[in-house]
């Protein structure tokens, strides 16, 4: 069963509960919507848009229902469940606000490819994506592959594929800065605005619930999905 939640708060509510950046507003909402639970593993999605003045939150959450932040005000809270039915249609518009990076492989000044003590690979370095050409290429392979898995070095699928035929919106990246643990850091959110078609029901439904992309954590990742019809119509 999904839970999506809708949270609306004004500016001065923010600053009042020391909300700064992304991380802060996950810190927030965890507490908030899942209060009594705090060592529970972190498995939900959450959107932050801001707003003239305001902020809207989204939280989409396999588990438990959220409820109510204290510093919500009752009339900003909305709360759906997502019913099987709304996941099985064929087509969808999509608003997606995700964090895509690439790897650069970590290489010795001799060019080779630096290993770890056990024989693997070190972790590349990741760097945000810019170029449109670069982040529609990004969101078509995230459909396709969603992921590797670490265990097995398999890749999951994505589920769905880009419908060409309708528009692409790419916005221009930009940095959403946050501290954490005293450390500064920022991540690249480009948000992207289309019509996606299903092609594999199951996988798409984990997509849906794991989420695009990385950094979701700090707010990316969250798909908001509205049903389309698209299918030719019969004379």
């Amino acid at each position: 069963m999904n839970w999506l939640a809708r949270i609306d708060v004004d500016a001065e509510t923010a600053r009042a509960e020391k909300i700064w950046d992304s991380y802060a507003w996950h810190q927030k909402l965890w507490e908030g919507c899942f209060p009594g639970d705090p060592d529970a593993k972190r498995d939900f999605l959450t959107r932050i848009d801001p707003l003239e003045g305001a902020f809207r939150l989204w939280v989409l959450a396999k588990r438990d229902p959220p409820v109510r932040p204290q510093w919500c005000p009752p009339d900003g809270f909305a709360l759906m469940e997502i019913a099987a039915s709304f996941l099985s249609h064929r087509y969808y518009a999509f608003d997606l606000r995700a964090n895509p990076v690439k790897t650069i492989v970590q290489r010795s000044p001799r060019g080779e490819t630096i290993l770890r003590s056990n024989g693997k690979r070190t972790h590349g370095k990741r760097v945000p994506l810019i170029k449109p050409e670069e982040l529609r290429a990004w969101l078509i392979h995230k459909g396709k592959v969603r992921c590797r898995d670490k265990g097995t070095g398999l890749d999951i699928p994505g589920g769905f594929r880009i419908v060409e035929e309708k528009p692409l919106e790419v916005s221009p990246m930009i940095a959403s800065y946050f501290r954490k643990k005293g450390q500064a850091g920022y991540h690249g959110g480009v948000q992207f605005r289309g019509t996606l078609e299903v092609t594999d029901p199951k996988a798409f439904i984990e997509t849906y619930q794991s989420g695009i992309g990385s950094a979701k954590g700090f707010g990316f990742g969250l798909l908001l999905l509205a049903p389309m019809n698209l299918e030719s119509k019969k004379p």
